[in-house]
């Protein structure tokens, strides 16, 4: 076990969190997952092949290798001194209180817009399959729903998180396997693909590396939503083994999700055939004969916003309650609900 490192001058010690410790193991590792593939991946990676062409590819390894790198180092410190604020307050013991402050407002300020971004597009979808309930009311549901989850326990958040990823890793498993199948040629109606979209249409470096560091630009923020893991850390009963395994496993799964998507993507098709705003899944669901390809895709995208979603509630009220905490938010969000663990710390 680590040994949390002495607190700085002026930077105050971090108090035993009232916080009750539902979420297990099979939370943790699913919420690493679940929480960077989403929509960024489904649909915003026809940006990224666009500019970088079949070395989007690379784009992918180099933007997991950086992840994996922060979350590595992020892991070890949320193992040695669990908090729910997370790198807040690792910024505020190493850096003084002016770090912590600002390090944990901007997250909740981000989290807080791109909660709104996230209901508006799921609502969206819903509108277009119930076109007599509008957008609106479809945002209140969403908000009404996920915020009493995540009010009456940590564990509903977490099953909520569970079955949320385990749908879109199941829905790029079965992407991965119709993929492989159909660059062996092994689908109904299909030949084998070979190596001709990978070297062909300006061959795998069409714009060359700077189209690969541009790639990284693009899709680097697609994996933003791993940090969550180490926030959740402090509500399970071994935060050092739990956070250990999930980083690690999060990390490694996510980059064969990711960079296995691409390279059958840019197999399957040639990369001048995606666009940017379109999803190239959609686009290789089409052209392997998957029938409602655009629907299912659909489906698999509002779950993903959803999973999002309900992270983000959960990152957010947890960031806000570590900074009311260590005093530099109202002590009103200090309350919490009854329980084992639930007085208030103060």
């Amino acid at each position: 076990m680590h040994e949390a490192p002495p607190t700085p001058s002026g930077a105050p010690t971090t108090p035993a969190e009232p916080l009750q410790h539902g979420l297990k193991q099979r939370h943790l590792t699913m919420l690493g997952l679940g929480g960077v593939i989403g929509a960024g991946l489904f649909v915003g990676s026809g940006a990224g092949i666009a500019v970088a062409g079949p070395a989007i590819v690379v784009s992918y390894l180099i933007a997991g290798t950086l992840a994996m790198l922060v979350m590595r180092m992020l892991g070890e410190m949320s193992a040695a001194m669990p908090a729910s604020g997370s790198f807040s307050v690792h910024a505020e013991r190493a850096l003084g209180r002016w770090a912590g402050f600002s390090v944990g407002w901007l997250y909740w300020f981000l989290l807080v817009v791109v909660l709104a971004v996230e209901a508006t597009a799921a609502a969206q979808i819903a509108h277009g399959w119930v076109p007599a309930v509008e957008p609106w009311a479809w945002v209140l549901l969403f908000m009404v729903v996920f915020t009493a989850a995540n009010l009456t326990a940590v564990k509903n958040f977490g099953e909520f998180e569970f079955w949320f990823a385990s749908l879109k890793v199941g829905a790029i498993v079965v992407f991965l396997g119709l993929g492989v199948l159909a660059v062996l040629g092994r689908l109904p109606d299909t030949d084998p693909v070979g190596m001709t979209n990978l070297t062909g249409q300006g061959g795998f470096l069409p714009n060359g590396w700077g189209g690969v560091v541009s790639g990284v630009l693009t899709v680097v923020f697609a994996f933003g939503g791993l940090e969550v893991v180490t926030i959740a850390a402090a509500e399970t009963d071994d935060p050092a083994r739990a956070v250990g395994r999930a980083v690690r496993s999060a990390v490694v799964r996510i980059l064969f999700f990711y960079v296995g998507s691409m390279l059958v993507i840019v197999t399957v098709l040639p990369w001048t055939a995606q666009q940017a705003g379109l999803s190239p899944y959609v686009k290789v669901l089409d052209s392997i004969g998957v029938p409602s390809a655009a629907q299912i895709m659909n489906i698999v995208v509002f779950v993903a916003l959803l999973s999002a979603l309900n992270a983000n509630l959960y990152g957010s009220s947890r960031m806000v309650f570590s900074l009311a905490e260590r005093g530099e938010a109202p002590r009103g969000l200090l309350k919490v609900s009854g329980g084992p663990r639930g007085a208030s710390p103060r």
